[in-house]
């Protein structure tokens, strides 16, 4: 259990300065593309930076990659990390809620769903590619 908490706190690290970076790249590259691509540009390096916490905490919490990608992603879903990433799952709750109520919110829900669904599977898929290579397949048995 301690290996899958210091896997956490690297995850936590790693998601921080990926945040930060990510941010950083995002000014960059508006200044270069324009202000149009700054919601692309942002999702992107969110990817990533979610992706790279994803793959520290699954590589550090070796076999149970998966139970420490979870525990990670948990407390992304009770607050708003708006300011640094482009993740606010509390947000995401209050819109279906309100959908239920006014059609004309079921848009930015589908929207908004999308994006955290993409955002979660980058943290999940990394963690699940942060095992052990397979061994290459033999030809000739030995």
């Amino acid at each position: 259990m301690a290996k899958i908490g210091k896997a956490i706190v690297a995850g936590w690290i790693a998601l921080a300065l990926g945040a930060l970076a990510a941010r950083g790249l995002v000014w960059l590259t508006a200044r270069i593309t324009g202000a149009e691509w700054v919601a692309t540009f942002a999702l992107f390096f969110d990817c990533g930076a979610l992706a790279l916490a994803g793959f520290v905490a699954g590589r550090l919490a070796q076999p149970r990659r998966m139970v420490a990608a979870a525990l990670l992603a948990v407390p992304l879903c009770f607050f708003d990390f708006e300011s640094t990433l482009t993740l606010n799952a509390p947000w995401l709750i209050r819109l279906a809620l309100d959908s239920m109520h006014d059609s004309r919110f079921v848009d930015s829900l589908i929207a908004s769903a999308e994006t955290h669904a993409i955002l979660f599977g980058c943290l999940f898929a990394a963690a699940a590619l942060s095992g052990p290579a397979d061994a290459p397949p033999r030809i000739v048995s030995s």
